[in-house]
């Protein structure tokens, strides 16, 4: 019998199905998502009708939910425990993504040497070989009697074995690989993403079986298949980083069981990743000396507050529109600090090109960087010598003022630590600081960003 086949378009972004294509998609409004995927006709069934009688519900009171026994994993990584909120939650469906070549198979494969030491795990990949990944492992010096490898991508042979051998913990190498024969679509195909992290969504919850799926990324960054996918699992993590740099950043996007806001840092060497407990002094290392445009901004990532360096450049423009670029800081905001220092300050950029760099692949999202920012420039403009002993932070409104931020006495204790004299700081969080002698740091409050700019180049 000939199986009847259909055409549809299917939106890489939502999972929004057409029988056409639409330039941009009618659900998620997103332009060129839409691809064509081609699938069986299913048949149609009236044999079964669903019947509710009410003896397929099961409903239970809050109150006699029983949470005593809820465990955590320990990673065997201090920075990745943090990511994770304490640890990774018995039960609970992960997703690491990140560019190819970045460590993510390899940081699962040394998660899953610390966890066999007390939990049975079984690895699953769709990439590599069990040769290729025992050479691997015996390369980064890692063992696991209770570590066992599968190599397959059949989403249904997956399921039968872990259904039979009960493993604790459950890693999928990747999701992009993997294929439901029940569908006609290619692997790594919308509808096949979907569909298999589903069951494998199932298999968790049911099975109460941890389970980290690797996730591949697009041009754009964002991890590949509809953005349904994303909101399915518990955490999605992204591992973020310079492949020809050593240094990598693993931050939380999504976490049920935790935090947001906490960022780890890693290292890769010979041995494979290792954490990196002080991100501060690894951001500073190599710091130039006697440059003007140079300033270190203390930014807070969850609890744990990071100070790194901004680098700003301003030089005269050959072009009747100057140029604006920025690396680790949003464009937007870089834009709107410069109209507020020619505004407010009275500095003029207009015939100015302006670049701004923030060392080490961090990314500046917290408001309390715009002083840094304003202030590396002013320096790189006037050409003025900032003090190698010298942080600032506090958020620029439009009249020029500087805003207060929250969590001020914790930077300044890390710049106190690492070694800094003076700090320039929003008045209100000077104002509210009592006792300010203990911090045995220079702690000047300032109001306006001229202000800010005098006391930070004096």
């Amino acid at each position: 019998m000939i199986k009847k086949m259909k055409s549809i378009y299917v939106c890489s972004e939502c999972g929004f199905e057409s029988v056409k294509w639409n330039g941009i998609c009618p659900s998620c409004g997103q332009g060129n998502t839409m691809f064509e995927e081609v699938r069986e006709k299913a048949a149609k069934n009236n044999s079964f009708k669903a019947k509710f009688d009410g003896s397929n519900v099961s409903q239970v009171s809050i109150g006699e939910i029983d949470i005593s026994d809820e465990a955590r994993y320990h990673t065997g990584f201090k920075e990745l425990d943090r990511v994770f909120g304490g640890g990774i939650v018995k039960g609970s469906l992960s997703l690491l993504g990140g560019t190819p070549g970045i460590g993510k198979s390899t940081l699962l494969l040394q998660i899953c040497s610390h966890l066999s030491k007390s939990l049975k795990i079984l690895y699953v990949s769709g990439e590599e070989s069990k040769r290729q990944i025992k050479i691997r492992a015996s390369r980064l010096g890692l063992s696991g009697d209770n570590l066992f490898l599968m190599t397959e991508t059949n989403i249904e042979l997956i399921a039968a074995e872990v259904e039979f051998t009960r493993p604790d913990v459950l890693i999928i190498d990747s999701i992009q690989t993997m294929n439901n024969t029940e569908s006609s679509s290619l692997p790594g195909s919308v509808s096949q993403v979907k569909e298999c992290t589903n069951v494998f969504l199932k298999i968790s919850k049911s099975l109460d079986i941890t389970t980290l799926m690797v996730g591949h990324v697009n041009k754009d960054g964002a991890i590949a298949g509809p953005k349904v996918l994303e909101h399915m699992v518990d955490t999605v993590l992204y591992f973020e980083g310079d492949s020809q740099t050593s240094y990598r950043i693993l931050r939380a996007v999504k976490n049920r069981y935790g935090s947001t806001n906490e960022l780890g840092v890693f290292r890769m060497d010979n041995e494979g990743l290792q954490e990196v407990e002080n991100p501060s002094e690894m951001l500073l290392s190599g710091k130039p000396q006697g440059i003007s445009g140079i300033c270190v901004a203390c930014v807070m990532e969850g609890s744990r507050p990071i100070l790194t360096e901004v680098q700003g450049l301003v030089s005269s423009t050959n072009f009747g529109n100057p140029r604006r670029m920025c690396t680790g800081f949003d464009y937007n905001r870089m834009t709107l600090i410069l109209a507020v220092l020619e505004k407010r300050a009275g500095y003029n950029f207009s015939a100015m090109d302006a670049y701004i760099n923030v060392v080490g692949g961090i990314k500046l999202e917290e408001p309390a960087a715009d002083l840094s920012v304003a202030v590396s420039l002013v320096s790189s403009l006037k050409d003025k010598i900032i003090g190698d002993e010298v942080m600032a932070f506090g958020e620029i409104g439009l009249a020029g003022e500087i805003r207060a931020v929250p969590g001020a006495e914790m930077r300044i204790r890390e710049a106190q630590r690492l070694g800094f004299k003076k700090c320039v700081i929003p008045y209100h969080n000077w104002k509210s600081m009592s006792n300010k002698e203990k911090y045995g740091i220079e702690i000047i409050g300032v109001r306006t960003v001229r202000q800010a700019i005098e006391e930070a180049l004096d």
